[in-house]
């Protein structure tokens, strides 16, 4: 297909992960010990064009949209709540703002499709906004017409890449969420066709919708369903039920895998549009870090379809790639052990085998 839907994924470097893992081994305290931190580590060193263990600079990155469906009352808040909320990123009030602002990550805010105009005109002192072109572009209600045309598509996921490709080059990781009233119903939907899975086994309560609401949104998800073809693929998937911040989402994911990022994943639309991304570029995947366990029911069904196994658990369902800033000091954590600890050697501390290290230089 078209170019921009065409990715290459860096490799993990061998040399610098056996260099990684080599030096945990020489670490103050029993092997494994610190479990998955230790694994993080060697993760990112591996992963980083100096072998080191590196999860700064990291950049959050945010994109918003509406969603025709939305009015069929699959949530539990209107759609202009998305104007708001982007409004709200750019001003700092929202949780994402707060915790990016906490842990001293730069926000970027990228509307694709969010219908205007945004109230109090924000100001964009603490998180950029940017209007990508992709957002005047017409969409469908996935329940009885397809949700992107072609050219829409492609117009999303490069919005995605365009929003990697101009932050700063060095960055390590990248962070990624998103805002949309309405898209739950859509990642729904288009997890339900790539698993195979029905509405039932997928559809969650969302922003917090009540059993009448529940009720619609089992009926939309089941509609789009009935909609795809057997056999469609990831990107006929988008075309037909997506949602350009979804496309987006792939757009940018695969746009930092080809740069050598570590992508920290959210939660379940975020990791929806990483399990098209690995269907349709497997490699991808070795990129991935996923941040937390939502409290969305699918969610679980799409962790395990990419054999994730989340850092965190902890009962979230916001989005706006929350879970995955709150996972983020776990990565800065790992880096600092493994870069900071003193080796036996350095510290003359016997190993395992009772041998006292050689005195470090002074």
């Amino acid at each position: 297909m078209q170019s921009v839907l065409a990715f290459s994924p860096r490799s993990p470097s061998a040399a610098f992960e056996e260099a990684a893992r080599a030096r945990q081994a020489e670490l103050t305290k029993p092997a494994g010990s610190l479990g998955r931190l230790e694994e993080l580590a060697v993760w990112l060193a591996a992963r980083d064009p100096e072998g080191r263990a590196r999860s700064r600079p990291c950049a959050a990155v945010l994109f918003a949209s509406d969603h025709p469906v939305a009015a069929r009352g699959v949530s539990a808040y209107p759609r202009e709540v998305t104007a708001a909320m982007t409004a709200n990123f750019v001003r700092g009030g929202a949780a994402a703002s707060v915790a990016a602002r906490h842990l001293g990550v730069p926000l970027h805010v990228v509307d694709v499709g969010v219908a205007h105009p945004y109230p109090n005109d924000p100001a964009g002192e603490l998180v950029s906004l940017v209007r990508d072109p992709v957002a005047d572009m017409d969409v469908g209600d996935l329940t009885e017409a397809d949700a992107l045309a072609e050219p829409t598509l492609l117009a999303a996921v490069g919005a995605g890449r365009r929003a990697i490709s101009v932050l700063e080059p060095d960055t390590r990781v990248v962070i990624l969420g998103e805002m949309g009233i309405g898209n739950t119903t859509v990642a729904a939907t288009v997890a339900g066709a790539l698993l195979g899975l029905p509405a039932d086994a997928i559809v969650g309560a969302g922003t917090g919708v009540d059993a009448e609401g529940m009720r619609r949104k089992h009926d939309a998800v089941s509609r789009g369903l009935a909609r795809i073809a057997s056999g469609a693929t990831p990107w006929d998937v988008l075309r037909a039920v997506g949602g350009r911040e979804v496309a987006a989402l792939v757009g940018a994911a695969g746009e930092a895998a080809s740069r050598g990022m570590t992508v920290l994943v959210d939660g379940f639309i975020v990791s929806v549009a990483m399990l098209c991304l690995v269907r349709a570029e497997p490699r991808a995947r070795a990129s991935l870090v996923f941040a937390h366990r939502s409290r969305e029911q699918g969610h679980g069904r799409v962790l395990d379809a990419l054999d994730a196994r989340p850092l965190l658990d902890l009962d979230f369902r916001l989005g706006e790639g929350s879970g995955a800033l709150a996972a983020l000091p776990l990565l800065d954590l790992a880096c600092a052990l493994h870069g900071s600890m003193a080796t036996f050697a350095e510290a003359r501390v016997p190993d395992r085998a009772g041998d006292v290290g050689e005195r470090a230089p002074a």
